[in-house]
């Protein structure tokens, strides 16, 4: 056991000490740390103004008007009160509660959304006579002196003439034409033809002797925010939580996995090639090898791990939402990562001790990465539905047993006990079952050379092993 400690701590202690490592899997959470600080202080800082005037040709002679009074600076504000209110009434309990509904952070929310849609634009219409040269007037949008009434001109939009009223005979109306300026900024161009639009609409109403107010009541029918019951009583559903830590908790423990398993190929596969295994085998036995490389390659798989959940708890605490996520779920994480780290650690030591280089490996670790990534790739149907037939019956095979249960448990409806303890224990099973036909292949092919062997071959290594 002493000797198998010894062969972890070198096979930890020399990976974690490398540049690569440091720099590959360190500098990357710290990096991320520092955006998740750097976002709200720069959410805090005032974008440009735009300011300039919108010419409308408008032969109807019904548009201009109420494009104007839609986009002045009040109304224009008062719709982002209203977006920054709908994105309050769509969050988590936990983050509309971190926000709040006034103080300084329902401020700080409504600064953030400001940033992100920039500064209220200062927009003036102009009306321009309908037989205007329509050349001339596009020609002001790349003339750089082109002013009118002391603000540059930002856009021209030309209203058709049957855009309020049909013509005879047609069965649909007209529409507009926008031309704008180069490299405007295109939140004031959605700005622009939404305006347009409303306005366009507006004149036909009003030309059918109808109440838009009326019209809008009628046809207007308010989003309502689906509850989910469960035994514990009624909760919001919140759809993109119910994605994301799924997917989150799922692609970091496939992650981990995979890192730790390919450091530990690597390193067995330039023992061998550089003829260091001979010297350490002088010392210690296959198997006291093997465990201990894969002992050692655990825990940097779980440096890893413990690096990037904290960054999420991190995350989720700067938000006030750590209450999100369930205590449950990241001692389920650690479980199924020793399952699945030795079920799939097993195999990459068995492939790096058959053959002499990492080019060789590649054959014979493609099956492996794509069992592994069954998961990831039926990602979406699992948690979807994860008591589906096809949820349960991944949820006892191994190595991919491990993956599937962890993304069934962190989905809105996780599985019963009896099935996460059954999944454990089948993979428990499996583990034990790849450490027996790694450890036999690992005792012969350590110390064979030249041709790399196929899976036949390996399979009857382990046979005569």
């Amino acid at each position: 056991m002493k000797k198998m400690l010894c062969v972890a701590q070198r096979e930890f202690l020399a990976t974690v000490g490398t540049k690569a490592f440091i720099f590959g899997i360190l500098v990357t959470p710290l990096v991320i740390g520092v955006l998740i600080l750097l976002i709200p202080w720069m959410s805090r800082q005032d974008p440009p103004a735009i300011a300039g005037s919108v010419a409308v040709i408008d032969p109807t002679g019904q548009v201009t008007t109420g494009l104007a009074a839609y986009l002045e600076p009040a109304r224009i504000e008062q719709r982002r009160r209203e977006a920054y209110q709908r994105i309050q009434d769509a969050m988590p309990s936990a983050l509309r509660a971190a926000g709040g509904t006034s103080g300084p952070g329902a401020a700080a929310g409504q600064q953030a959304v400001g940033s992100l849609l920039g500064k209220v634009p200062q927009l003036t219409v102009v009306a321009v006579e309908p037989g205007a040269d329509v050349n001339a007037a596009k020609a002001s949008l790349t003339a750089p002196a082109a002013r009118e009434g002391g603000a540059d001109r930002l856009a021209i939009v030309i209203v058709h003439a049957d855009a309020v009223q049909k013509q005879p005979g047609a069965e649909r109306f007209g529409a507009y034409d926008l031309f704008v300026r180069a490299k405007l900024d295109d939140r004031v161009i959605d700005e622009i033809g939404d305006g347009v639009r409303d306005a366009i609409v507006g004149a036909r109403v009003s030309q059918a002797g109808l109440d838009r107010a009326q019209i809008e009541g009628l046809t207007t029918v308010g989003r309502v925010a689906s509850k989910t019951v469960t035994a514990e009583g009624e909760g919001r559903t919140n759809e993109i939580l119910n994605q994301l830590i799924p997917m989150a908790l799922m692609g970091l423990l496939l992650m981990s996995v995979l890192m730790s398993g390919q450091y530990l190929l690597t390193t067995t596969v330039e023992e061998k090639s550089n003829r260091v295994v001979e010297v350490l085998l002088s010392a210690v036995s296959p198997m006291e090898l093997m465990v201990g490389k894969i002992f050692g390659q655990f825990a940097v798989g779980l440096l890893v791990l413990a690096l990037y959940l904290g960054l999420g708890m991190i995350a989720l605490l700067s938000f006030a939402s750590l209450g999100l996520l369930d205590p449950a779920l990241i001692l389920f994480l650690l479980i199924f990562y020793l399952l699945a780290y030795f079920s799939v650690g097993a195999f990459m030591a068995a492939i790096g001790s058959a053959v002499n280089e990492l080019r060789e490996a590649q054959g014979l670790m493609t099956p492996v990465m794509v069992l592994i990534m069954i998961p990831w790739f039926l990602w979406m149907p699992i948690s979807r539905d994860p008591n589906s037939v096809l949820a349960v019956v991944l949820s006892f095979v191994p190595p991919i047993s491990n993956f599937v249960i962890m993304l069934r448990l962190a989905s809105s409806t996780p599985p019963p006990l009896w099935q996460t303890l059954l999944s454990m224990a089948v993979g428990a099973a499996g583990v034990y079952a790849s450490l027996w036909f790694a450890a036999r292949i690992f005792r012969i092919g350590l110390l064979m050379y030249g041709k790399p062997p196929n899976f036949a071959t390996l399979v009857r290594w382990a046979r005569t092993g």
